[in-house]
C-alpha cells in the first residue's frame, strides 16, 4: 500500500512519515517534502519517479498527472476500475497527506505583487486533495496536522492496512478536506475580486475557528469565536490583558463599546450595556470623557463595558476605581495603568486594533433559509445635505452638541433616541415600538439635565407629540433625517416651541 506526502506545512510531518512507514506503507512524495522526509533517512520515492515525467514548469506541474489521480480514484471495490489500473501500470494510493501553499500569509504582506500571490495559489494540491475526499471510503485524506497523532496511533506497524479506520472516521477527514480547501478557495476568491461587491451571484464567507465560548448569549445556547482569515484587528483578535475568559455576551458589547468609540476623532470614551450605549463623551482630557461619560447614567454604567479611543492612561486607571465593570477595551495602556487595573481579579482588560480586511465593510445576518448582507452604516455624513427647516438656526454650541448626539444615535438600536450636552449623552431611549416611548424614556433618564440639550433621532418623527415632549423637557435643538409625509407639521412644532432644527437627509436604523 502507498501513501502521498505533499505538504507546505511541514509540522510533525516527519514523525507522521515514519508512523506511515512503520506500518509497511511505501511512501512517495514531491519536492520539499520529499527533500524533508529523505534527510531523515525515511525510503521515500520521488514523485517524477512513479509518474515517470519531470516537475515542469518551475514546479507548477507536479502531481497532475493520471498515474497520481488514477491511484487515488480508483474504487477498491469496482472490478473495472481494477481491471484499468493494472492495464496502465497504476498502483493505487490509499493514503494523501497534503496541505496548501501558503496563500493567505502571502497576501497578508503589505508588499506583496499580483506575481506572488498567483504563484502561491495551489492547485496539485487541492486536485489530490479533493480527489482523495471523494474516494474517502477507500483513501486516507490528512489535511491537518493535528490529526497526525491519533492517526499514526492507529496504524498498526507492520499491517499495511486501514482496517482501523471506521466509515465516519474517514467521513470526517474528508469532511476537513473539503472544508479546508473551500475556506482557501474563499480567500483567493475574495483577494481577486477586491472586497465584497453586490453583482455577485455566488458568495461565500470563511472563518477559522479559534474556541468554543462557555455558551452563547444564554446558557443553553452553543458558542464558540472565529476568525475571518484575511482580517487584521478587530474584537476577534484582540489581546487580553487581564481577567476571566470572554463570553458571548462580552465579545458583543466590548465590539459595540469600540466601534462606538471609534467614530470620533476626539478622544471619546463609551459605557456600553447590552450593546447600547448608556454613556458616551469626548473631552481632549481622557479622565474628563470617561467622568462625563459615567455621569450620563451612573446607574446603568455598574457592570458595563467601557471602551476608548486612545490609550487609557494611569489617571482614567484611578477615576474608574470604584466601579464595577466586566471588560475595558481601548487601542494601549500606559504600563501604569495596567498595574492600576489589574488589581482588580475578574475584569478584562483588552486591546484591540481596528480591523482591515476585504469583507470588512460588509455585515452578514443570518435567516431562515439564507442571509441577508448589507454594507455597515460607517460612511462619512454629507454635511451639504443637512439643512435647518425652522426659523430659529441652532447656535454653536447646539450644532457640536448635534453632531454629537448624530454620530451616538446610529448605535443606537431604533427606534434610537439619543440626547446630547457638552459633547456627552445624556438620555438615551432604546428599541422602542413607538418613537415617543423612546423620547419618553430619553428625558426621563436625562432628568433635569435635559433643559438646553439637543435630541437626535435616528429616523423621522412621524407625529408632533414627539417635538412637543421634547419641548416640555427642555430640548432646544433636534437632529432627524427628515422625510415624514407630515414633516410641516413637526416643523411647525418646532418652530411653535422655538426649537431649532437640522434634517440631515440620512437615517440610521439599527435593527
Amino acid at each position: 500500500m502507498k501513501a502521498l506526502f505533499s505538504v507546505y506545512d511541514k509540522t510533525s510531518v516527519i514523525e507522521f512519515a515514519h508512523a506511515v512507514r512503520e506500518a509497511e506503507f511505501s511512501l512517495v512524495s514531491t519536492g520539499g517534502t520529499h527533500a524533508s522526509i529523505q534527510a531523515a533517512g525515511i525510503p521515500v520515492q520521488q514523485v517524477s519517479e512513479l509518474t515517470n515525467f519531470p516537475e515542469i514548469l518551475g514546479g507548477r506541474v507536479k502531481t497532475l498527472s493520471p498515474i497520481i489521480h488514477g491511484g487515488i480514484l480508483a474504487r477498491r471495490n469496482l472490478a473495472s476500475d481494477k481491471e484499468e489500473l493494472a492495464k496502465y501500470d497504476i498502483e493505487p494510493i490509499d493514503i494523501v497527506v497534503s496541505n496548501l501553499y501558503p496563500f493567505v500569509e502571502t497576501i497578508s504582506r503589505p508588499d506583496t505583487s499580483l506575481n506572488d500571490a498567483l504563484e502561491n495559489i495551489d492547485i496539485g494540491g487541492p486536485a489530490m486533495i479533493r480527489a482523495a475526499a471523494k474516494n474517502f471510503p477507500d483513501v486516507l485524506v490528512v489535511v491537518d496536522p493535528s490529526d497526525y497523532k491519533w492517526i499514526s496511533d492507529r496504524l498498526k506497524p507492520g499491517s499495511a492496512s486501514l482496517d482501523s479506520f471506521t466509515l465516519n472516521e474517514r467521513k470526517e477527514l474528508a469532511r476537513k478536506a473539503f472544508q479546508h480547501i473551500a475556506l482557501y478557495d474563499t480567500a483567493i476568491s475574495q483577494y481577486l475580486g477586491d472586497g465584497y461587491s453586490f453583482d455577485r451571484s455566488e458568495i461565500t464567507f470563511g472563518y477559522n475557528k479559534s474556541y468554543n465560548l462557555r455558551y452563547g448569549e444564554n446558557p443553553h445556547q452553543k458558542a464558540s469565536l472565529t476568525t475571518d482569515p484575511l482580517t487584521t484587528g478587530g474584537i476577534a483578535r484582540a489581546t487580553q490583558h487581564h481577567g476571566r475568559e470572554l463570553s458571548f455576551n462580552n465579545i458583543l458589547d466590548a465590539d459595540a463599546a469600540f466601534r462606538i468609540v471609534s467614530d470620533y476623532s476626539d478622544p471619546a470614551a463609551t459605557i456600553v450595556k447590552h450593546t447600547n450605549p448608556c454613556g458616551l463623551a469626548i473631552h481632549q482630557d481622557q479622565p474628563t470623557a470617561y467622568k462625563k461619560a459615567f455621569k450620563g447614567d451612573p446607574t446603568s454604567a455598574y457592570g458595563g463595558i467601557v471602551g476608548f479611543n486612545r490609550a487609557v492612561t494611569a489617571a482614567t486607571a484611578e477615576a474608574m476605581k470604584g466601579v464595577f465593570y466586566e471588560i475595558i477595551i481601548a487601542p494601549s495602556y500606559e504600563p501604569d495603568a495596567l498595574k492600576i487595573l489589574k488589581k482588580r481579579r475578574n475584569l478584562r482588560i483588552l486591546e484591540i486594533m481596528p480591523s482591515e480586511g476585504f469583507y470588512e465593510n460588509v455585515e452578514v445576518r443570518k435567516i431562515t433559509g439564507g442571509a441577508l448582507i448589507q454594507m455597515i452604516d460607517t460612511e462619512a455624513e454629507d454635511l451639504s445635505l443637512w439643512r435647518n427647516v425652522t426659523n430659529r438656526v441652532p447656535s454653536h454650541k447646539e450644532m457640536l452638541d448635534l453632531s454629537f448626539s448624530w454620530k451616538a444615535v446610529k448605535h443606537v438600536k431604533s427606534n434610537g433616541i439619543v440626547i446630547g450636552k457638552d459633547n456627552t449623552i445624556i438620555g438615551v431611549g432604546v428599541g422602542q415600538p413607538n418613537r415617543v416611548t423612546s423620547v419618553h424614556l430619553a428625558v426621563r433618564t436625562a432628568g433635569v439635565k435635559t433643559k438646553g440639550g439637543s435630541l437626535a433621532s435616528d429616523a423621522f418623527f412621524p407625529f408632533p407629540d414627539n417635538i412637543e415632549l421634547a419641548s416640555k423637557s427642555g430640548i432646544t435643538s433636534i437632529i432627524q433625517p427628515g422625510g415624514s409625509i407630515r414633516d410641516q407639521e413637526v416643523i411647525d412644532a418646532a418652530n411653535t416651541n422655538n426649537i431649532a432644527m437640522i434634517f440631515t437627509g440620512v437615517r440610521h436604523f439599527k435593527h
